[in-house]
């Protein structure tokens, strides 16, 4: 799980709950729960935090955690016969001791983790598909930070299934920062019964609520903080779409487990395949791919 200098220390939060803290050599560090898979934080060598928690979190199973990089799978939003954004992130990972090989590279050197969720008795009542999903989650030497997805269907018939890193970015605020890499897209408005419209702007700007899935996006977006001067850099493999999401003054009133103004420190922008549901025959294993990357701006 470690090598060249890099740390790996499993430890346990408050509620009892097993959590990996990753760091590397540099000292940046990553924190993931196996309640979820989640990614919970993300600092820099210098220990700035790089995602966003709400202070209303609530860190207990069964609840997902309001921050930090929730799974949605199988499903995206309310688009199914499921909870919203499915079941992934409301369940216990277990760590995988021995998964199959990765490419080299996606090891060598860095500090990673690799989970494994495999359906209950309880979610086969649900949703009644049999997979295997491993999660690797890595710091590179550089203090990047990477997740990858591979879902197997180990199942006798084919299943589809969307899934989306619900990444809460932690920003200076939400006036202050552009989204760059989804202009000409095509989107689906989620606060317009997911009519579908076209990007018009050069960048994209926040001045009210915003819930929106982007489709066909480039590999690569960028987030650019002005006031911190940093930039956000995502990058992506084998997820089409872009899920951009900020609930405004009145939505975050009405959420139970964020703060009346953390959306003014918070911005989610999703890698996701949402509009075609993936589709593995019996056999079959799909992989996804997420790099996140911080630099300072100019």
């Amino acid at each position: 799980m470690n090598n060249s200098g890099a740390a790996v220390e499993v430890t346990k939060d408050r509620n009892g709950t097993d959590q990996v803290l990753l760091r590397n050599p540099r000292g940046a560090s990553a924190k993931v729960s196996l309640h979820g898979g989640q990614v919970l934080s993300w600092k820099t060598d210098r220990g700035e935090e790089l995602l966003f928690t709400s202070s209303k979190a609530i860190f207990k199973p069964p609840y997902a955690v309001r921050g930090g990089i929730p799974i949605c799978f199988p499903q995206f939003g309310q688009r199914g016969s499921l909870e919203q954004h499915g079941f992934a992130r409301n369940r216990t990972w277990i760590i995988d001791e021995n998964p199959p090989p990765l490419h080299p590279n996606d090891s060598d050197g860095k500090a990673y983790i690799d989970l494994l969720l495999k359906p209950s008795e309880d979610d086969l009542k649900i949703w009644p598909h049999s997979f295997e999903f491993r999660l690797r989650v890595y710091l590179t030497a550089d203090g990047n930070l990477s997740l990858i997805s591979r879902i197997r269907n180990i199942n006798c018939k084919p299943f589809s299934f969307s899934i989306a890193y619900h990444t809460y970015f932690s920003i200076s605020d939400i006036s202050e920062v552009r989204v760059e890499g989804l202009e000409t897209l095509d989107y689906l408005d989620n606060l317009c019964q997911r009519e579908r419209f076209t990007e018009q702007g050069d960048a994209l700007t926040f001045e009210s609520e915003i819930d929106r899935v982007y489709l066909g996006s480039r590999d690569v977006i960028a987030i650019f903080d002005h006031e911190r001067k940093r930039t956000f850099f995502i990058r992506k493999e084998g997820l089409p779409d872009v899920g951009v999401w900020n609930p405004w003054e009145k939505k975050s009133k009405a959420i139970a487990d964020f703060g009346d103004e953390e959306y003014k420190q918070m911005l989610c922008v999703n890698g996701a395949a949402v509009e075609k549901p993936i589709t593995l025959k019996p056999g079959e294993e799909w992989t996804g791919r997420l790099e996140l990357s911080v630099v300072p701006s100019s």
